[in-house]
C-alpha cells in the first residue's frame, strides 16, 4: 500500500525514480516548505506572478531537465522526456498551488509542436530557452473559436520580395498561459493563399519581439492566462514547425501530451486538502462529539479517500500505457482522456466530499482548502470539457467492448528512459481502428472481492445494452444521451486499469472503491432511464442495471482507520 499512501512531503523518496530525480524533487520539495504556507497563501491570494518559482526552476534547471528530450540534452546524463518522474513532478506542483502546476503545464504545450517537429533550428532554441529557465506557451485558443482548430484567425500573408521571411501573421489568441513571458511560443494559424486543411501552420513567435503585442491576463490569479496580438509578426522560416495537415495533428498530440499533467495535478491538489479535512475535523468537537464520530462524516471520508487513492492508481497505470505505445499500440488514446475527463472529475467530488464536512473552514483564507476548493474545477475543463473527452472516448467503445487484441503485458514503466513516441504519434486519425486487450479477464480473476463481482455483472450488463438495444439513429445524434453512455463505459474501464493494480493495495481498499463504482454506474443507469429520448427497452435496462454494493462494516471501518492516520500527519511549515 505505501506506494498509494497520499503523497507525504516530509517521507517523499520514490524508490522507483532514479537519485538524480529524486533531489531535484526533494529540494523542490524544501523550496516551497522553506516559503512557508503563510506565504503560498499570502501570494495566491494577493495574485502573486511566481516570478521567484521560475528563478528557482531557472537555478535548479527543473524544467530543462524534465522536459528536453535525450537527443537535445548536450550530454547532460538525467536530462530526458520521462513521463513517470514528470507525473511526480506534477503532482508535486498540484499540491502546493495551481498556479506553479499551471506554468509547467502549458510549458509542456508549448513545446509539444517544437518537439514534434523536423526543424532541429527550433528545437535547439528550445532547449537551449528552457536551460537559461526559460518557459513556453502554447498559442491555439482564440476568443470567437476557443481551441477549434478548424476556424483559426490567425492569418498567415506569404512575404512578397524578401528573402528573409516566409510570411507576415497578423491576429489575436486568447487564453494563452505564460504568454507573458514565454521564450518561444507556439502559434496555430492559417495560410491566406491557401484553403482547406492544407492552409495549416505551427510557427513559433517570441514574447519579446515588438510585434508582439501583450493585451492582458484574461484571469484573475496567480496565474498569467494572456490574450496577445500579432501584428505583421515576421515568420521566418526557421521558425515554421509544421504544415498543412501535420500542423493540424501537431496541436492534437500536443493535447495528448499534456492531458496527463492534469489527472496529477488533481490528485496533488486532492491530497493537501484531505490533510487540512482530516486534522480539522478529527480534532473538533461538536454537540460534546468528535466530528469524525458522526457516521455521515466517516462515510464522506472514506468515500473521498478510496476515491483519492483510485485517481492515483488509475493515474499511474494510464503512463504506464502511453510509455510502452507504440505505432502498433495506440491504447492510450482512450486512457489519455480517461485521465483528463474522469480523474479530474473524480477530484472535484473528493474536494466537494470534504468541503462537505469541514464546511465553512474551508472558506478560511489560511487554509490551503480554500484554494483547492475555488480551483479544482479548472481541471476537468482544460485541455477541453469533460464533454470533449467522453465523446473522444466513445470513439473506442465498440474495440474495446467487443473487439479484444492480444497484447503483450505492459508493465509498471518507471524506467529512466526517454519516451520518444510522445513526440512521433504520428497522424492524429484512425481512432476505429486502434484494439484493446480484453478487459474481462482481469475482472475475473478479481471477482471473488465482493464488490468487484458485483461491478463486474453492472459491465457485463453494459455490454448486453450495447448489443441489444444500443442507441439508434437519432441517438447518436443526440449528444446529450451519448454522453450518459459515454460515463457507463469511462466506469468500465475505470476499473479495468484499476484492478490491473490490484496489487498495490488491499483487498478491502478495493473492495471499497468498487463500492463507489457500482453506486456510480447506478446513478448514471437512472440517468439514462430519465433521458427524454431513452426508449422502453432501454429504460428497463437501466432499472435492471441497478445494484446496491456490497455492505460489509468490517470493510468500512479498516478503510476507516486507514484514513484516520492521516490525522496531524502533515501541516505545511508556517
Amino acid at each position: 500500500m505505501a506506494q498509494y499512501a497520499l503523497f507525504d512531503p516530509k517521507t517523499f523518496d520514490p524508490a522507483e525514480l532514479d537519485e538524480d530525480s529524486r533531489r531535484q524533487l526533494r529540494a523542490l520539495i524544501e523550496w516551497f516548505e522553506s516559503r512557508g504556507k503563510g506565504r503560498l497563501l499570502a501570494d495566491d491570494l494577493d495574485s502573486v506572478w511566481p516570478a521567484d518559482f521560475l528563478e528557482f526552476v531557472a537555478e535548479q534547471n527543473l524544467f530543462a531537465t524534465f522536459s528536453t528530450p535525450a537527443a537535445y540534452a548536450d550530454g547532460s546524463p538525467n536530462t530526458r522526456w520521462d513521463a513517470a518522474r514528470n507525473a511526480a513532478l506534477s503532482e508535486i506542483l498540484g499540491f502546493y498551488g495551481l498556479a506553479y502546476w499551471y506554468t509547467w503545464q502549458v510549458t509542456v504545450l508549448g513545446l509539444g509542436p517544437i518537439w514534434m517537429s523536423a526543424n532541429d533550428d527550433a528545437k535547439r532554441r528550445a532547449a537551449m530557452e528552457l536551460d537559461r529557465g526559460g518557459v513556453m506557451a502554447f498559442g491555439l485558443s482564440e476568443r470567437a473559436h476557443g481551441a477549434d482548430v478548424y476556424s483559426t484567425d490567425m492569418l498567415l500573408t506569404p512575404a512578397i520580395d524578401d528573402a528573409d521571411l516566409e510570411f507576415t501573421a497578423s491576429g489575436e489568441k486568447y487564453y494563452i498561459g505564460n504568454g507573458n513571458v514565454a521564450g518561444m511560443v507556439s502559434v496555430f494559424g492559417r495560410r491566406t493563399d491557401i484553403e482547406g486543411p492544407d492552409s495549416y501552420v505551427f510557427f513559433v513567435a517570441d514574447s519579446t519581439h515588438p510585434a508582439y503585442l501583450l493585451r492582458e491576463s484574461v484571469v484573475h490569479g496567480q496565474m498569467y492566462v494572456s490574450t496577445f496580438s500579432l501584428e505583421s509578426y515576421p515568420v521566418r522560416k526557421q521558425d515554421i514547425l509544421h504544415t498543412g495537415a501535420d500542423a493540424f495533428s501537431a496541436a492534437l498530440n500536443t493535447v495528448n501530451v499534456g492531458k496527463f499533467n492534469l489527472c496529477t495535478g488533481s490528485v496533488g491538489i486532492c491530497e493537501h486538502a484531505f490533510y487540512e479535512a482530516i486534522t480539522h475535523a478529527n480534532n473538533r468537537i461538536l454537540y460534546g462529539n468528535r466530528v469524525t464520530d458522526f457516521p455521515h462524516v466517516r462515510s464522506a471520508f472514506v468515500d473521498g479517500y478510496s476515491r483519492l487513492i483510485a485517481m492515483k492508481l488509475f493515474s499511474a497505470r494510464a503512463v504506464d500505457y502511453f510509455r510502452a505505445a507504440g505505432p502498433e499500440d495506440r491504447r492510450y488514446l482512450l486512457f489519455n482522456p480517461m485521465t483528463k475527463a474522469k480523474v479530474t472529475s473524480e477530484g472535484e467530488t473528493v474536494v466537494r466530499l470534504l468541503h462537505d464536512v469541514i464546511a465553512a473552514k474551508g472558506y478560511e483564507k489560511n487554509t490551503y482548502f480554500r484554494e483547492a476548493a475555488q480551483l479544482i474545477g479548472t481541471l476537468p475543463k482544460l485541455e477541453g470539457t469533460v464533454h470533449v473527452n467522453v465523446a473522444l472516448m466513445l470513439k473506442f467503445m465498440p474495440a474495446y467492448m467487443f473487439s479484444p487484441t492480444d497484447y503483450p503485458d505492459v508493465g509498471t514503466e518507471t524506467e529512466a528512459v526517454d519516451d520518444s513516441f510522445f513526440f512521433a504519434q504520428g497522424p492524429a486519425r484512425g481512432a476505429s481502428s486502434v484494439r484493446f486487450h480484453d478487459w474481462n479477464p482481469v475482472y475475473e480473476k478479481h471477482s471473488g472481492i465482493p464488490n468487484v463481482g458485483r461491478f463486474y455483472e453492472q459491465a457485463q450488463a453494459f455490454r448486453s445494452f450495447l448489443a441489444e438495444c444500443a442507441p439508434d439513429e437519432a441517438q447518436q445524434k443526440d449528444l446529450d444521451f451519448l454522453l450518459v453512455v459515454g460515463h457507463l463505459f469511462s466506469l468500465v474501464v475505470y476499473g479495468h486499469l484499476l484492478l490491473e493494480q490490484a496489487d498495490e493495495i488491499s483487498n478491502e481498499m478495493m473492495d471499497q472503491i468498487f463500492d463507489f463504482q457500482i453506486r456510480d454506474f447506478s446513478g448514471y443507469a437512472v440517468a439514462l432511464y430519465g433521458k427524454p429520448s431513452s426508449t422502453a427497452a432501454q429504460q428497463r435496462w437501466a432499472l435492471d442495471a441497478v445494484r446496491k454494493p456490497v455492505v460489509d462494516a468490517g470493510r468500512f471501518e479498516t478503510v476507516w482507520n486507514e484514513v484516520v492516520t492521516y490525522d496531524g500527519r502533515y501541516e505545511m511549515r508556517p
